[in-house]
C-alpha cells in the first residue's frame, strides 16, 4: 500500500470516528438540554487584548451549521463550512469507492492544497474580522448567540 493510500485510509477512519462522536454528542444535547455556552470558556486573546483571535467565532459556526444555518455558520468562521464541505466529500466519495471495491473512482484524494486553503480561510478571517472590528468598530459575532 503507498504512503497516500495509507494516510487516505487513516483519514477516512478518523473522519468516520469523528462524526460519530458529533452524532453522539448531537443526540445527548438533544436528551439533555443544556445551555451549551455555559460549558465554554472565554476566549483569552479577546478578553486580554480586545481583539478576536484566529479561532474565534468557531464554536458559533459549528453550531449554526448543525442548526442548518450556512449563512451564519459562513460569516461566524468560514473555515467550519469549508471543512464541512471538503470533509464531507471526502468521506462520501471514498465510502462510495470503497464499498464498490475501486470500481467507482470518485474519492477524493488527499492534497496539500487543502491544508494551504484552510490557512489562507483562518488568515483572512482574522485580519477581516479585526479590521472591521478595530477600524469601523463594526463586531461580526456581536448578538450571535450559540
Amino acid at each position: 500500500m503507498r504512503q497516500q493510500e495509507k494516510e487516505e485510509t487513516a483519514l477516512f477512519y478518523v473522519g468516520w470516528a469523528l462524526l460519530a462522536m458529533t452524532g453522539i454528542i448531537w443526540v445527548l444535547l438533544k436528551l439533555f438540554p443544556i445551555p451549551f455556552h455555559k460549558l465554554l470558556l472565554p476566549c483569552a486573546v479577546q478578553t486580554l487584548l480586545g481583539i478576536y483571535c484566529p479561532g474565534c467565532g468557531g464554536t458559533r459556526a459549528v453550531s449554526a451549521l448543525l442548526h442548518g444555518d450556512f449563512l451564519t455558520s459562513f460569516l461566524c468562521h468560514p473555515l467550519v463550512p469549508y471543512t464541512a464541505a471538503a470533509g464531507g466529500w471526502f468521506l462520501i466519495s471514498q465510502t462510495i469507492e470503497r464499498l464498490t471495491r475501486h470500481r467507482i473512482k470518485i474519492g477524493l484524494k488527499y492534497r496539500d492544497g487543502y491544508i494551504w486553503a484552510a490557512l489562507v480561510i483562518v488568515a483572512v478571517n482574522f485580519l477581516i474580522k479585526n479590521l472591521l472590528l478595530i477600524v469601523w468598530h463594526i463586531d461580526l459575532l456581536e448578538g450571535i448567540s450559540l
